[in-house]
């Protein structure tokens, strides 16, 4: 139940970071509730899409959102799973994802509808960055392969296969991959077949392995957790952020 309980605190009230205030966002996708993070420290601040792991959107990425509003970013942590869906076992885990895995269409759709959302709350989607950690990974780079019109595409231990059929012809903008050499779940040879894929595509991309970084090794409080890959992953991305949104 990572972070659940602080989830359900901070979405219930609204929450200041550095004179940012961020609040739960209810919104319909296809006539479907989800519930949303968003956080804006100003009107034009640059903009992040962030897409939750395996387990829904929880008080980790509403943490990452807090620290990237610190930063100057706005952020909408999207709800991909439904309102109140917040799988604690595996087994739930694996269907909610396996659903989506199985409806591109649908992951497509539900991340669009977040940017919508995202709209309407003022964000400047038009100077963005989208990033997802695991499975939220996966579903970027399915945003990615979309067309979807972003200054660039960024993962954290995130899933990298290609489904059958799809490729990154049309895909925009760069891809950052950072990725533990140690993840056993998300293997190494995965990580040099969309090197590959990206390459053959002709995708501006950077893809960064750290050594002995097992799978979630940003992920705090947890024993995969890997301090040395969390700083330095965190500082690229915050690069790769300066570097796409102005």
């Amino acid at each position: 139940m990572r972070y659940f309980t602080s989830l359900l605190l901070l979405l219930t009230v609204s929450t200041v970071v550095f004179g940012a205030t961020g609040s739960s966002v209810m919104y319909q996708v296809n006539g479907q509730s989800y519930e949303g993070y968003y956080i804006s420290p100003s009107k034009q601040a640059p903009f992040v899409l962030l897409i939750h792991d395996w387990d829904g959107l929880t008080g980790y990425e509403i943490k990452r959102a807090n620290m990237l509003a610190e930063l100057g970013y706005a952020v909408f942590a999207a709800d991909l799973f439904g309102a109140g869906v917040r799988p604690t076992e595996v087994k739930d885990k694996r269907q909610h994802t396996g659903e989506l895995y199985k409806d591109r269409e649908k992951m497509r759709a539900l991340m669009k509808g977040a940017l919508d959302a995202a709209k309407e709350k003022g964000a400047n989607v038009k100077n963005a960055v989208a990033v997802g950690y695991c499975f939220g990974g996966a579903a970027v780079l399915e945003l990615a392969r979309s067309g979807a019109d972003l200054k660039g595409f960024a993962t954290f231990h995130g899933g990298l296969q290609t489904p059958e059929g799809q490729n990154y012809t049309r895909t925009k903008s760069e891809i950052l991959i950072m990725h533990g050499s140690a993840d056993s779940a998300i293997t190494i040879d995965q990580f040099a077949t969309l090197a590959k894929e990206l390459e053959a595509a002709g995708i501006e991309h950077e893809m960064i392995t750290y050594g002995g970084a097992q799978h979630a090794f940003t992920v705090f409080d947890e024993d995969r957790y890997q301090a040395v890959a969390d700083k330095k992953s965190w500082k690229r991305f915050q690069e790769f952020l300066a570097d796409k949104l102005k």
